[in-house]
């Protein structure tokens, strides 16, 4: 049996190949792959999170950590849907309408990811009809709108208007975030909350998920 803790240590410190080879010899000794996901790959990336709000860790971490999970999610990804294992929750994500901006929105992505969460991203310059259309089709449980240019602002009140006009905006919860967001801004577009960071994303998002699922 290998020892998995380093699964955990080595996403946590960034080390893509590490990940992916602890992750491999997991699979291979039968541990099953929720298993991995759960107890080890999750936690690490809950303490990544962890370390960023307390400034231990900063961005080029955070992206580290989230490439060593996406490595050895590539393992896992298609023996999950295979075994007909639930995602924490479906999200699109994407930078609005006039926006080409995408760092955040990708480091967002990834820590959604990392939390077990189906990601689809839709990229950046996205149109409100994009997102409509990912509810629609995709039965997406959460919508991730990025924003790094005040000028741009506008366009994440016409994508949840188009949700609005659409006759979908019951089915999903929608998130705002980037630079110039405020949460106040997030309220003014009757936005369902506003990440200040990819940590606070992903725990808004869990939050946001279940309540939906219980209710």
């Amino acid at each position: 049996m290998p020892e998995l803790q380093g699964l955990y240590d080595a996403v946590v410190n960034g080390d893509q190949k590490a990940a992916v080879r602890l992750t491999k010899e997991g699979l291979d000794a039968g541990v099953e792959p929720m298993e991995l996901l759960s107890s080890y790959m999750i936690p690490a990336m809950d303490e990544v999170g962890r370390r960023f709000e307390c400034e231990d860790y900063f961005v080029p971490e955070l992206l580290l950590a989230a490439r060593a999970m996406k490595g050895a999610m590539e393992l896992i990804r298609p023996l999950l849907t295979a075994s007909g294992a639930q995602p924490a929750g479906r999200v699109a994500i994407g930078t609005v309408k006039g926006d080409l901006h995408d760092i955040g929105k990708n480091l967002v992505a990834s820590m959604l990811e990392g939390g077990g969460f189906d990601v689809l991203d839709l990229g950046a310059d996205v149109a409100p009809e994009k997102f409509v259309d990912a509810v629609e089709n995709k039965k997406v449980d959460l919508i991730c709108l990025s924003a790094l240019l005040t000028v741009t602002m506008p366009s994440m009140r016409t994508t949840i208007e188009a949700l609005e006009r659409a006759g979908v905006r019951d089915k999903v919860k929608v998130i705002v975030g980037g630079a110039p967001v405020t949460e106040q801004f997030a309220k003014d577009i009757r936005a369902d909350g506003y990440g200040e960071n990819a940590n606070s994303a992903v725990a808004l998002a869990r939050k946001l998920v279940m309540a939906a699922r219980a209710a």
